[in-house]
């Protein structure tokens, strides 16, 4: 049995409960994952601006992957990778969310981009990244520096339907998975939680065989796929428990926490 030397956690829904706070055992487990030389990163679809707050109370001292993992920031919030949506993939996707209803956001390396200030999860975006958006009336300007585009919609089914045309439209031009049942994410091609994993690997100088990685939806799936260890939290859906190693917790009952302390004990005995 390989000891974990790294773990790579999602944010929503697995290192955050439900209205976005960092409980003092999910801190706490963290801490003790440093203590015991074990080390920790997270990425999430969030913006880099997002997942600012986390560095202080985390003491994260390795790179954080924004936008699904398809960009690494350093805790300082200085990019070390970066990699931009195909500016026609770009018009294309605004087409497909238009054709589904669904509210469009387009996020650059530091703005986050509406053109529906009413929308239905603005504020609660702005709850959970911490950041305001800049209201506009065109995308088409911002179509070449494009790292995130988003298509938020409460219609769950709808949006799983707008994600499967998607993939089919844009094909290997960019990622569209959904990040939550009312969030559908396009990124940039070749790049996702994955490939994340691996660069932090790399940078270690550790096996992926070393990692373990714990997350909620369906962009977790492909960080899932390259670890070692695989954790998928109690309130992820069937099909991503069912692809993890392990199940843990709710995000309300830190299973995060539960998680880390069961990776802390199997490192003793492995």
């Amino acid at each position: 049995m390989t000891k974990i030397s790294l773990v790579v956690s999602d944010v929503d829904g697995t290192l955050l409960t439900k209205d976005k706070t960092l409980t003092d055992r999910a801190r706490s487990a963290v801490q003790r994952l440093h203590q015991a030389g074990i080390g920790f990163t997270i990425t999430s679809s969030r913006p880099a601006i997002g997942m600012r707050f986390l560095i202080e109370p985390l003491a994260l001292w390795l790179p954080v992957g924004p936008f699904t993992g398809s960009s690494i920031v350093d805790p300082e919030m200085n990019p070390v990778e970066q990699h931009l949506i195909p500016a026609a993939a770009a018009e294309r996707s605004l087409q497909i969310l238009r054709d589904f209803g669904a509210d469009i956001w387009l996020f650059t390396t530091d703005k986050w981009l509406i053109d529906k200030p009413d929308g239905q999860y603005v504020a609660h975006e702005q709850h959970t990244i911490r950041s305001d958006p800049t209201i506009v009336t065109d995308f088409s300007p911002y179509l070449a520096s494009a790292c995130k585009i988003v298509g938020a919609s409460a219609d769950a089914a709808g949006l799983e339907a707008c994600e499967k045309a998607m993939q089919k439209a844009l094909g290997s031009e960019a990622m569209a998975v959904r990040s939550q049942t009312y969030y559908l994410d396009i990124t940039p091609p070749g790049f996702d939680k994955g490939t994340f994993v691996q660069a932090m690997a790399k940078r270690l100088g550790i096996s992926t065989d070393a990692v373990a990685t714990i997350g909620d939806m369906q962009n977790d799936l492909a960080m899932f796929r390259v670890s070692g260890v695989s954790i998928a939290m109690g309130n992820a859906a069937d099909n991503v428990k069912d692809q993890a190693t392990h199940v843990t917790a709710t995000n309300e009952h830190d299973g995060f926490a539960e998680a880390m302390e069961m990776i802390l004990k199997r490192n003793e005995v492995a």
